[in-house]
């Protein structure tokens, strides 16, 4: 993995839901002996209150041109704010990368592991 961002995020109706988003490092795609190993080390390195509820393959890790990671305009994205009103493309390292997001954002309610 070469890079991560964990959003915690509220379901509509109440509960949780914490998605962790993993840029990797190699072509290796993030299959399910993958998600089981990050879990699974997660777990054993901190508790298990830190394993994500998905853990989602993108591009790249959105981060401002000081490089530091855009948690909040990633939460606002998914919580269904239009990105142009969540983050400030021109503050931002890579700005393409907010796409991902806004995909994800779309059918976030309803992804399940």
């Amino acid at each position: 993995m070469e890079d991560a961002l964990v959003v915690n995020l509220e379901r509509p109706g109440g509960g949780l839901f914490m998605p962790l988003f993993v840029k990797l490092a190699t072509s290796r795609g993030l299959d399910g002996r993958l998600r089981e190993e990050i879990r699974s080390r997660l777990r054993k390195e901190y508790t298990p209150r830190h394993v994500p509820d998905a853990i989602v393959q993108v591009p790249d890790i959105p981060v401002t041109l000081t490089g530091k990671k855009m948690e909040v305009p990633i939460r606002r994205i998914l919580l269904g704010a239009p990105p142009e009103a969540a983050a400030n493309r021109d503050a931002m390292a890579n700005p393409g990368s907010l796409e991902a997001y806004v995909s994800f954002a779309k059918q976030w309610p309803t992804v399940e592991e």
